[in-house]
């Protein structure tokens, strides 16, 4: 981030940490559909005409959103990538282990066919018979032959089978190659787009004097505040309690541990694509947290949302994920007393904040000793 944004942003920062004004959250446990993609047109402005504030904010919170909506698009992406690499690797070995096997094969195959040849004496099996001095010595020595014959039979079977299995892995491999260098391709191109996002924070803020920040804060913090007021008087959120301990029940320990790391990281930097120990965006704070307590989640916050047990906001308790956005594109920790922790956007760092901070999409709850999470 240019040295601009960080100068501005922390102007902005004593003010609001969070520039993204939420709806009223009361009615919000069901999911909601998807909407279409941000809009990316610039606000409308007489020309000449300074923008309002009302107008910077709305402007901003577009911006801000799209910015995570991509981030978390590229994390996305990462780690499928990071998952592709895995594969890549295991069928890599196991094409050098199945091709030592062939060669073993092969190797045996040899052996048992120049075994065959000296035994058999270029003479077919009845002729031995009637030349021989020992009839019976013959079929002894015709049945010695035929087993090394069977046993041949088998490891020329076995040898087609390790050639099969070796074109097949090479087969694999190849197309688990080309979806790496693919991903990669795909990685890469998100990560310009969140570039391309950031830069137009970045041209926006630049544009805005300390006293038009700070007026946006203020905005800000009113509509928070108005949206937090209307969750709890429609009774929307459990009764008031300390944000930890959680609430007893078998995953209180896990809980308590995954509030206490991410209530340790207040202050880190956001950072997009970040997951810790010294920066975050918004899913890797809660995806770390939970990690340290010992219960693996899934690494982006709609991952989080479609694979974790949903609850009501009526029901939340300490350590459960808010998800924000119809997108599912930004997610948070459920500290107790109306509070969230998270990592809430480029330019700021990891603090406590209102529940209503961004518009409630609803809450799941991880589960310890659920591997995959669905």
């Amino acid at each position: 981030m240019s040295a601009v944004l960080r100068r501005l942003a922390g102007t902005a920062a004593v003010a609001a940490q969070a520039v993204l004004a939420p709806v009223p959250a009361a009615a919000v446990p069901d999911p909601q559909p998807p909407l279409s993609a941000p809009d990316t047109r610039p606000p409308v402005t007489a020309p000449g005409e300074q923008p309002s504030v009302a107008e910077l904010l709305t402007d901003l919170q577009r911006l801000y959103r799209q910015t995570e909506q991509a981030t978390e698009t590229y994390n996305a992406t990462t780690e499928k990538l990071q998952r592709q690499r895995a594969e890549v690797a295991r069928l890599d070995a196991e094409l050098a282990r199945s091709r030592l096997a062939l060669r073993s094969r092969r190797l045996d195959a040899g052996r048992l066919a120049r075994q065959q040849y000296q035994q058999g004496g270029g003479l077919g099996p009845y002729v031995r018979l009637l030349l021989a001095p020992d009839p019976q010595a013959a079929l002894d020595e015709g049945h010695v032959i035929g087993e090394l014959a069977r046993e041949r039979a088998r490891t020329v079977a076995r040898l087609t089978v390790a050639e099969r299995r070796q074109d097949a892995l090479a087969r694999a491999a190849r197309k688990a190659l080309d979806a790496q260098l693919g991903l990669a391709a795909r990685q890469k191109r998100q990560r310009d787009d969140v570039r391309t996002k950031l830069a137009g924070v970045e041209r926006v803020l630049a544009t805005l004097t300390p006293d038009q920040l700070a007026a946006v804060a203020r905005l800000e913090e009113e509509g928070v505040a108005k949206a937090q007021r209307e969750l709890t008087t429609a009774g929307a959120l459990p009764a008031d309690r300390p944000a930890a301990p959680p609430a007893a029940g078998p995953a209180a320990p896990a809980a308590d541990r995954a509030v206490r790391y991410a209530l340790d990281q207040v202050g880190k930097p956001y950072a997009w694509g970040a997951a810790g120990p010294d920066a975050y965006d918004c899913s890797g704070l809660t995806s770390r947290a939970w990690a340290q307590a010992g219960v693996p989640v899934p690494r982006t916050s709609q991952e989080q949302w479609d694979r974790l047990r949903k609850v009501p906001l009526r029901g939340l308790r300490p350590g459960d994920l808010v998800v924000y956005f119809p997108e599912a594109t930004h997610v948070a920790m459920y500290v107790g007393d109306g509070k969230v922790v998270q990592a809430p956007r480029p330019g700021g760092r990891v603090t406590v904040s209102p529940i209503a901070a961004h518009p409630i999409l609803g809450a799941v709850r991880p589960a310890p000793g659920r591997p995959g999470q669905t």
